[in-house]
């Protein structure tokens, strides 16, 4: 996606993929402030890259996750494009504002939440970890959520899966389809080749759900990172877009 605007535009840079581990996060970007680097994060670093960096935006601190970083002045500044990215897909579901349920309590979660919080959403939680959800939801209500966790089956407008699974090939639900009670909006953050199995199950059932799966806020956090990047450079959001349907096309 990076790869194809920088192309398009006749940039020159080179968008690649850093594994790694934990023990190395911290030097890692500190050679990348200095080099002057820029990038994203992903799981399971958001969190941890958030307490790390000098600087960062409103929205990154808010969130408490960054998924994207710059270098200014030898120093890495981090924001948080998940939640443009989250706004911009449910928006383009036909979701602003209602009832959302949230599956998970990460990094990804917490970007729902903020995003939950700008549209005036009412926000449920649901996790494995009951304590993760009291505390998730705790936190939530100080952004200024009106935040609850889900016991069982809830009435929710929209429920979006902000946990990784569906990344795996065997991995469970993340949701039964039976505890999807009047939901008509589903999004799940996790994309695959041709749909997750979540996605695809919820598009077979029909019943009038609009289902998407995470390529769309790929897209939208993508763009929005860009514009980090290279300040002053509108990101070829159509360029992005197509060069993800490429790679995820079943």
């Amino acid at each position: 996606m990076h790869n194809a605007a920088c192309r398009a535009l006749g940039l020159d840079a080179t968008y690649l993929a850093l594994r790694v581990p934990a023990a190395a996060l911290s030097t890692v970007l500190q050679a990348l402030a200095a080099t002057g680097g820029a990038g994203n994060v992903t799981v399971p670093h958001k969190e941890a890259v958030e307490r790390s960096i000098a600087r960062k935006t409103d929205v990154c601190g808010r969130t408490g996750a960054c998924n994207t970083f710059w270098a200014e002045d030898g120093v890495l500044v981090g924001d948080n494009t998940d939640v443009a990215g989250v706004r911009a897909a449910l928006a383009a579901l036909g979701v602003d504002g209602g009832r959302w349920l949230v599956i998970g309590t990460g990094g990804s979660a917490r970007a729902v939440a903020v995003a939950a919080a700008d549209a005036g959403a009412v926000l449920w939680v649901r996790s494995r970890h009951p304590d993760r959800a009291r505390v998730f939801a705790d936190w939530a209500r100080r952004l200024g959520v009106r935040a609850e966790v889900a016991h069982g089956p809830v009435e929710a407008d929209a429920a979006v899966n902000a946990t990784p699974l569906g990344l795996g090939e065997h991995d469970p639900l993340p949701i039964e389809p039976k505890d999807l009670r009047g939901v008509r909006v589903a999004l799940d953050l996790v994309y695959a080749r041709g749909g997750t199995r979540w996605i695809c199950g919820l598009r077979e059932r029909g019943q009038g759900l609009i289902a998407g799966d995470g390529r769309e806020v790929l897209v939208q956090q993508g763009a929005a990172a860009f514009t980090r990047f290279f300040p002053g450079v509108a990101a070829p959001v159509e360029v992005m877009r197509a060069a993800v349907e490429r790679a995820l096309r079943a």
